[in-house]
């Protein structure tokens, strides 16, 4: 059956405020679908106070936000005809926020944001925290810049075992003079080094960048071993056999000529902030060179610091260092990690589909906050309906009875949760109604859905893109 709707419009421009939910709510326009065999089917929708006059806008498309510059092949995965893509939306509400390195303020979080995807695999600008209370998912693209990153952790490998930086520093100045060829050969021992061949590199965390690093320094003749309490089992197939798995931090660094830092950074207790601090820094060779590649925070640079000034141990960050940026066992580079035109084109690419998925099927995929979830696509002529709610007991059932209320057969169903803080519904219904009605109103339906208490948030995925989403706002309804 074909689910092509018939839109009647009305609505006029205006940009959404908590103030003006309940004003905005009336001015919202109904749907309809006219399918041959199965009633009309009506619901609500007020794109975020839309203006048929406004050209700058399409009717009927998502509209995704963008911060920071997107890669265009990247954005090139969301089709013209679905997708209207910009930087801002002065009249119109976002559907979807994509970003890359922008810090994120909730203040620029339309209320009509349904999802947040980050071209990168941190998401340490983004107020994750604040979205699952709000209901709504932040994804990211883990493994997208995986290969750049490897390959910057192979080259902080030489720069630790080499002094390049300063024998490249050294040759400008004697440039400067006039005395290059005259003093190379004599200042060359200035510089000396060691090959990492034979060495022993320690791998804290052990995910696409971690493993891919194992693969790679075990191919240049490297020992490796690796540390990583919460090791996947896909992970784990992608590391090298020869490696070894130690029981904590503290063991792997202890033989470790080389320490590869591949874990996220997670604040608060029991978070993974200063991790590398006095007591592990203590188990470190005098030598040992310490890769940081993953997050400027995980260092104590004061414990850092005390360790380089006592021995010849080296520090090579990817991240700014108020105390470290000028020693001479320290190299500090401007967070170039996934700085490659394949990584950006990547993580672009992931978090483009990731979206449209969320956006046109209800799938969950590589989210941060929210339960991974996916169901079979929907049977023809069939109204997928998505529920985000708190993860509080007798909520599945709560959600049932309400279909239930208004004679609503449910098709197929998924519920799933993550953590204590939220859970996610993918719900089919039949929109054929029992005694021969020729409308079913899900208008009705979804307000005293997204009513319900506990429910943050309701979704129609039917009819023109953008239309049939809901928001309980502190007991506003918003639709």
């Amino acid at each position: 059956m074909n689910l092509q709707p018939t839109m009647l419009l009305s609505t006029t421009a205006a940009r959404v405020s908590r103030a003006s939910l309940a004003s905005a709510t009336r001015r919202g326009f109904t749907s309809t679908k006219v399918i041959a065999g199965i009633p009309t089917v009506h619901y609500d929708h007020f794109v975020s106070g839309w203006d048929e006059n406004d050209e700058a806008y399409t009717q009927g498309k998502f509209h995704i936000q963008t911060f920071n510059k997107i890669s265009p092949l990247g954005l090139a995965r969301f089709p013209a005809s679905n997708y209207e893509i910009a930087d801002d939306y002065p009249k119109n509400n976002a559907h979807a926020i994509l970003l890359r390195s922008h810090k994120l303020q909730e203040s620029e979080i339309d209320v009509s944001v349904r999802a947040i995807a980050r071209c990168g695999a941190g998401t340490n600008n983004v107020p994750v925290a604040r979205m699952t209370e709000l209901g709504i998912p932040v994804f990211n693209t883990p493994g997208a810049n995986a290969n750049a990153v490897k390959e910057l952790v192979l080259c902080g490998l030489f720069l630790g075992s080499r002094r390049l930086i300063d024998g490249i520093n050294h040759m400008k100045k004697l440039g400067e003079q006039g005395l290059q060829k005259e003093r190379v050969e004599k200042d060359k021992a200035m510089f000396g080094g060691r090959e990492i061949a034979g060495k022993t590199l320690a791998i804290i965390g052990m995910g696409h960048i971690g493993a891919a690093t194992a693969r790679e320094a075990s191919a240049l003749g490297m020992e490796t071993v690796g540390y990583d309490p919460g090791l996947s089992i896909e992970s784990a197939l992608k590391l090298p056999r020869e490696i070894k798995i130690m029981d904590s931090i503290s063991s792997a660094v202890a033989k470790a000529d080389y320490i590869s830092l591949n874990i996220p950074y997670i604040k608060g207790e029991g978070g993974t902030h200063g991790i590398i601090g006095k007591n592990v820094i203590s188990d470190f060779k005098n030598d040992a060179v310490l890769l940081n590649f993953a997050r400027g925070e995980l260092v104590d640079s004061e414990a850092m610091k005390e360790f380089l000034d006592r021995g010849n141990g080296r520090y090579i960050s990817d991240f700014p260092d108020d105390l470290l940026w000028n020693h001479k066992n320290a190299i500090i580079l401007p967070h170039l990690g996934a700085s490659t035109e394949e990584a950006e084109e990547t993580a672009a690419a992931m978090a483009a589909d990731t979206i449209q998925d969320y956006l046109e099927r209800g799938t969950v995929r590589n989210s941060v906050n929210f339960p991974a979830a996916a169901l079979p696509e929907r049977q023809k002529g069939s109204i997928r309906i998505t529920v985000v709610n708190k993860n509080v007991p007798g909520m599945l059932a709560a959600i049932s009875e309400v279909f239930a209320r208004h004679n609503i057969n449910i098709i197929q169903q998924i519920n799933t949760s993550r953590g204590a803080a939220v859970a996610y519904n993918v719900i089919d219904i039949d929109p054929v109604v029992a005694d021969g009605a020729t409308e079913i109103n899900l208008k009705d339906l979804q307000k005293e859905l997204t009513m319900h208490e506990g429910v943050l948030s309701s979704r129609l995925i039917f009819g023109k893109a953008g239309a049939g989403y809901a928001r309980n706002i502190d007991g506003e309804y918003f639709v």
